[in-house]
């Protein structure tokens, strides 16, 4: 009878979409589409991609689910939270259209599985992202794999969709981006690597979990869809368990002790026990409250004297020492709300980063985690002034600039490149809709302005020296003056030929990663070759790497200085930068490797910036976002 029901309301619902689409439909029920990010944009993108049609639906989030996701990420529910993302996201989207395939992925985008043959087999792309060190990764893959992409970022009200079609407009690296005062930060319980990152934490998972409203104090827990997980649902529930012995004991004498060693050694000890995720990151280093404790005491100073030196930075004693007295304060003042409550209702106390109690609180919390994962302490001063930057995420941003990516998306699939736009969300603007035509590619920028090619090497036999002499300089005619260079630093160059010798693998060079290789030829330089690689078994009598074509690198522009004149005083100005776009700020720019300067002998010198602000939700303020 189920199967007799639903046949009518299958048919019922085809017709509408094909007096919606037209006959675009088909091609739209045939697609296969990967949306990266099941966040604040994700989960209204996911829905309109699947009550549209979309054939098969890939989704990519790393993210689990927090309880301060819930006020805007409508596909996740309170019985959810702690579970992946984009595996419950596909759970939930499935229940609005059960005729098309949804593959959910919980993994890094960055991973080696995603590799440049994997992102050819979309049609499409979608970017729902709050990571910009990812944005910047898929925009690379998608060039690579000549797929086009959506991306997409809102901030506040304010929101932004743009495509990218190599070829035929802007890459997402293409404009300068200015130094963001805000970033979106993606794993902030797990993998934090700026003062922020603990700041955040401090503030809207510790404080929040012992002074506001438990993500755990869940009424029940449906595992039934989640057998597979078993380890996860299993440190939930000792979680869970550890969270409500400690709320259940404050106000004691050990009331200090059991959180710190939950947050500052049991969850760290866990953590470092995750070996792959250390593979290529230092491990934290758990704390032990004894020795502290003993530490702190030698100090003699109280919480107060300590939380009142303001401009310092507190050593691990002064910390220790502020987190206690200011958990003893929170303590004493949250028992005498609640004594108050004569209706029932259960008191939460809320972050202010005017109220002493909570800012010593979350400056001494932050502090000591920084000091865990080797990050830089911060003082009580710079602490409350990165934890009052609040920036709300509003739902309603999130869900028009789904539609509005969708919409872009219908004339690419349509091959109606001339009609894609650049479309803002600006409330503060005389319209709240703006947008502009597809401005071509920047030829001067890092990413798609270059060269690009597939490099195909025999992992067994092939040395950086084969690159260097069949193809570069006996295929590809370059001369002695190059360079060549990959996310960590430079290989070779005319002075650096220590790495010669070596094969790929020595020298970190895998599957799906990127050599380019910058021409220095004063005379006539060409534009930068960037070559992804691909490892293949040749046979032993061909060459050890090969191109699968033969490539006409282009010669870089020249730009034409003019000439000095009389009415400005023998000075010229340089020429102008191509022109910058109007963007949301923080969830769409940030700095990264290529606005970095590369040294000689792999090194990466870094260049000093702004630490960042994220956004998270804020009990009293609004959210402080990680739109995730």
């Amino acid at each position: 009878m189920d199967r007799v029901a639903s046949k009518p309301v299958t048919m019922k619902r085809e017709r509408y979409y094909r007096q919606s689409l037209g006959a675009m439909y088909s091609r739209i029920k045939q697609s296969r589409v990967l949306m990266v990010g099941a966040g604040g944009i994700g989960c209204e993108l996911l829905k309109n991609l699947v009550l549209t049609g979309f054939g098969e639906i890939h989704i990519v989030d790393l993210d689990t689910i927090d309880l301060s996701n819930l006020n805007r990420q409508f596909l996740f529910r309170h019985e959810h939270i702690k579970k992946s993302k984009a595996l419950v996201a596909k759970e939930s989207a499935a229940k609005f259209n059960p005729h098309i395939k949804l593959e959910a992925h919980h993994a890094n985008i960055k991973d080696p599985q995603f590799n440049i043959d994997w992102f050819a087999s979309f049609e499409l792309v979608f970017n729902a992202l709050d990571n910009i060190d990812a944005r910047r990764h898929v925009n690379k893959m998608c060039l690579a794999a000549n797929v086009p992409l959506i991306e997409s970022g809102t901030t506040g009200f304010n929101g932004q969709v743009q495509v990218i079609i190599k070829g035929k407009s802007e890459c997402y690296d293409c404009n300068t981006k200015e130094t963001p005062k805000t970033f979106p930060v993606c794993t902030i319980r797990s993998t934090p690597s700026q003062p922020i990152h603990c700041i955040v934490w401090a503030k809207s998972y510790l404080f929040t979990e012992i002074f506001g409203t438990s993500e755990d104090e869940v009424p029940a827990f449906d595992h039934t869809e989640d057998s597979e997980n078993a380890a996860e649902i299993e440190n939930l529930r000792k979680e869970a368990h550890a969270l409500k012995e400690i709320r259940q004991s404050m106000g004691s004498d050990d009331f200090p002790r059991k959180i710190f060693e939950k947050v500052f050694t049991d969850d760290i000890n866990r953590l470092r026990s995750m070996e792959d995720m250390w593979k290529t990151r230092q491990k934290p280093t758990a704390l032990d409250f004894e020795t502290v404790s003993k530490s702190s005491a030698s100090g003699g100073e109280v919480g107060d004297s300590v939380g009142s030196r303001d401009q310092d930075i507190w050593n691990l004693a002064e910390n220790f020492t502020v987190f206690c007295d200011s958990l003893r304060r929170l303590s004493r003042r949250l028992q005498q709300a609640q004594e108050g409550e004569t209706d029932g209702t259960s008191h939460v106390l809320s972050f202010d980063k005017d109220d002493e109690d909570t800012l010593d609180f979350v400056a001494s919390s932050a502090n000591m985690r920084s000091i865990i994962f080797g990050i830089q302490s911060r003082s009580k001063f710079d602490i409350k002034q990165m934890a009052g930057n609040i920036i709300p995420a509003i739902a309603t941003t999130n869900a028009m600039t789904a539609s509005l990516c969708v919409l872009q998306a219908f004339k690419v699939m349509r091959g109606d490149f001339n009609k894609a736009r650049m479309v803002f969300l600006e409330r503060s603007g005389a319209r709240v809709v703006n947008s502009e035509s597809l401005r071509p590619p920047n030829p001067d920028c890092p990413v798609c302005g270059v060269m690009s090619s597939r490099l195909v090497v025999d992992p067994s036999r092939a040395t950086l020296n084969d690159l260097v002499q069949d193809i570069l300089k006996s295929d590809l005619g370059y001369g002695d003056e190059f360079s060549i260079n990959n996310e960590v630093g430079t290989l070779f160059d005319p002075d650096l030929e220590d790495n010669l010798p070596k094969r790929f693998s020595e020298l970190g060079v895998g599957p799906d990663s990127f050599l380019t290789i910058i021409d220095d030829d004063e005379e006539n330089p060409r534009v930068n070759l960037s070559l992804s690689i691909s490892e293949k078994s040749l046979p032993e009598d061909s060459k050890p790497v090969s191109l699968p074509q033969q490539l006409e690198i282009p010669r870089k522009r020249t730009i034409d200085t003019p000439k000095a004149h009389e009415h400005t005083n023998g000075n010229v100005a340089p020429p102008t930068a191509p022109g910058k776009r109007k963007r949301a700020s923080s969830t769409l720019d940030e700095p990264g490797i290529e606005g970095q300067k590369v040294a000689k002998r792999g090194k990466v010198q870094d260049t000093e910036q702004e630490d960042d602000l994220v956004l998270v939700e804020g009990p009293n303020q609004g959210a402080i976002v990680i739109d995730d």
